[in-house]
């Protein structure tokens, strides 16, 4: 994805504008009211409920029959302990079960159960309903836009972790 990187200066009203409105949005889309409901919607309101790194999980066990945990892990962009235990929640609820590679005992499978599937179904049925509508409320060139921008959006945040210092401290801003 090639980049086109114009500079930012935080001191400039405009920039610093945007900025924070970009920064707002991002926090109210991870922490806002609506996602709060929509969590509830989507997965549920009662104890056995997935949250949204085990349905990121389900999600790459439908897409195929059954997965390394070393290859999930690597899908789901996590170090291996963190696909291991999504994996042993959605083991726990029979959405997931692991087995051993016939070909090499040492290498863990996972898949998703029948009972994972029906549940991911149903879950991508109301995840079909929401983004439906949503959509519904820009112009199909703003939904391109929209698609086109947040791909990129997400390209260029793996781009600049990646050449961030291992301990990154605030730049100066003067």
């Amino acid at each position: 994805m090639a980049s086109r990187r114009s500079p930012v200066d935080l001191r400039k009203p405009e920039d610093l504008d945007v900025a924070v409105r970009i920064g707002k949005a991002w926090s109210d889309l991870r922490r806002g009211a609506s996602m709060a409901l929509l969590r509830d919607y989507l997965f549920g309101t009662e104890e056995d409920r997935l949250d949204s790194g085990q349905m990121d999980t389900l999600d790459a066990l439908i897409r195929k029959s059954s997965w390394r945990m070393s290859d999930l892990a690597e899908a789901l962009r996590v170090d291996p302990s963190t696909a291991t235990r999504a994996v042993q929640r959605l083991t726990k609820v029979n959405l997931a079960e692991r087995s051993t590679d016939s070909d090499d005992g040492r290498v863990v499978m996972v898949r998703a159960t029948e009972e994972g599937r029906r549940v991911h179904k149903e879950i991508d049925i109301r995840r079909g309903c929401v983004i439906s509508e949503l959509m519904s409320a820009f112009t199909v060139r703003e939904r391109t836009d929209l698609a086109d921008l947040l791909t990129r959006f997400v390209h260029e945040l793996d781009v600049v972790m990646k050449t961030l210092p291992a301990k990154a401290e605030a730049p100066d801003p003067g």
